[in-house]
């Protein structure tokens, strides 16, 4: 069964039931621009019902340190859709990020960010940019499981999924597929991280197959990121992991010239929230100057993942007439471009004016063509044989030979399991190290069965029994050595599932 999760396209919504929203007026600029959106909103006939909630500053204030109560969590389940403004984190009292706890307990597995140039009406190096960046939105380092290990070292876990990547590739093509997007372009790291992420590229691969209608193609993250803060043209959408996807989006929407123009979508499989990019900027709060641009945008997508298709392209053909007209926020304002400096209202009040209005030189919005709704098919678990086959033992030790350790280690084989090598933050130093190579107070230890074949290019290595790891780390505790963590190493249908050090 699939889920559909975007773009269901609604005619003659006037005669439906509207859809509900649970609306968050947030902090700082927060009620003034979303107060400009919903006027925009009733003006162009959009169908929804309207339920306020709290989120943010007075809820953290008021002692939900989650920044959200029961009633806005109740709110957020029965109708499905957040409408969010900006809000307030307080500073200096450990309270956690509420768009996180957001994302993550309600599965908004995917972020869009679609980000086009303005030129001349926002000032950019790019006027032919129109790209969308979709990011992974619950999993990666973002997942935030770090522990202290040693008195010198910290470890943040990195956790890729293959449903979670599965999910993120298809939306993307699908979302491709939907607004009439030619390309989907992958980021990832994998020439360093091989198996994380190795596993988006080949998950990508496998699934741009089903799409050969699409362009696709792979870049490596770091050289991605320079060509589209170079070339942003040459591309269309691009799909990529957690903490990826955030530092290229916010290029995107710089470079682009439009941060506090770009509004963002995080689609659930049955929540979806939209909001503006921007923070809650509480220096003109208060001063109705601040440009309600990014959520009309949030707005617009909105609309469109619920079917008002027709109504989403009316108000952004509206917005985009505005900007040609020259009625602009003094965020935007520019000498020779603009025709006046307006504040919040005014700016929603002109886009009003121009509901039933095309711009001219930008072009214009084309939702209402969109083919159909996105599809994401459950995940379904393939069997795999799964054999573990040694051990990587992580010891706190403050001596500085790798051979004074490799040595006392590798008299323990009374266990049937054997010293393979040891590395200092990822680099082999035991056997035949280097005496250049840094050494710091953790150490990863491999042990693995007395019989593999570990003196070739690709091990041959052989199964154990559980009890053989627990009966080493017994020993290594009566021998002194301050064992910190485990991690198993298993073969997965006879094909490695974990990484070999660096230059062993």
């Amino acid at each position: 069964m699939s889920e559909k999760v975007l773009l269901k396209k609604t005619k003659n919504i006037s005669k439906e039931t509207p859809v509900k929203i649970a609306v968050a007026k947030g902090d700082g600029i927060g009620p003034e621009i979303m107060d400009a959106t919903l006027k925009i909103l009733k003006a162009a006939g959009a169908n929804i019902a309207l339920e306020f909630i709290e989120l943010g500053e007075k809820a953290y204030l008021s002692g939900n340190t989650s920044g959200i109560g029961a009633k806005a969590w109740e709110a957020i389940s029965k109708n499905k859709i957040i409408f969010k403004a900006p809000i307030t984190t307080p500073q200096g009292k450990g309270y956690k990020s509420l768009n996180v706890t957001l994302r993550k307990s309600l599965g908004l597995f995917a972020n869009v960010r679609p980000v086009a140039g303005l030129s001349p009406y926002v000032h950019t190096h790019f006027p032919n940019m129109d790209v969308v960046i979709i990011r992974e939105n619950e999993e990666d380092l973002y997942a935030g499981i770090e522990h202290r290990q040693t008195q010198d070292v910290v470890q943040c876990l990195k956790l890729i999924t293959r449903p979670g990547c599965e999910r993120i590739v298809r939306y993307a093509f699908e979302y491709a597929r939907a607004y009439g997007r030619k390309k989907v372009t992958c980021m990832v790291k994998d020439n360093i991280m091989k198996l994380t992420d190795g596993l988006f590229h080949q998950v990508f691969d496998e699934i741009a197959t089903e799409y050969p209608d699409i362009q696709n193609g792979v870049q490596i993250i770091d050289i991605g990121s320079a060509r589209l803060a170079a070339k942003p043209e040459n591309y269309d959408v691009i799909v990529t992991s957690n903490l990826y996807g955030d530092i290229i989006s916010d290029i995107a929407a710089e470079i682009g010239g439009s941060v506090g123009m770009a509004g963002s979508a995080n689609i659930g499989k049955n929540v979806s929230m939209f909001e503006a990019i921007h923070g809650s900027a509480p220096d003109i709060a208060g001063k109705k100057i601040a440009n309600p641009s990014g959520l009309i945008n949030a707005a617009v997508m909105m609309l469109a993942h619920i079917g008002q298709n027709e109504i989403a392209d009316k108000i952004k053909n509206a917005w985009l007439t505005t900007l040609e007209q020259g009625h602009h926020t003094a965020d935007i304002y520019q000498e020779g471009i603009s025709s006046r400096k307006v504040n919040t209202q005014e700016f929603a009040d002109a886009v009003i004016d121009n509901l039933d209005n095309l711009p001219e030189q930008l072009s214009p919005s084309t939702l209402a063509e969109g083919k159909g709704a996105i599809q994401i098919p459950e995940y379904h678990r393939k069997s795999q044989k799964k054999e573990l086959v040694g051990v990587d033992v992580f010891i706190d030790w403050e001596g500085n030979d790798p051979n004074e350790i490799g040595d006392a280690l590798s008299a323990i084989e009374v266990y049937k399991l054997k010293l393979k090598m040891i590395t200092n933050r990822g680099v082999k130093v035991y056997p035949t190290g280097h005496e250049e190579t840094y050494c710091t107070d953790h150490w990863r230890c491999r042990f693995v069965a007395v019989d593999a074949e570990i003196n070739r290019k690709e091990p041959v290595y052989l199964p154990i029994d559980f009890e053989k790891v627990v009966a080493l780390l017994y020993k290594l505790n009566q021998e002194g050595f301050d064992v910190i963590k485990t991690e198993n190493l298993y073969e997965f249908d006879g094909k490695r599932g974990f990484s070999l050090g660096q230059g062993e």
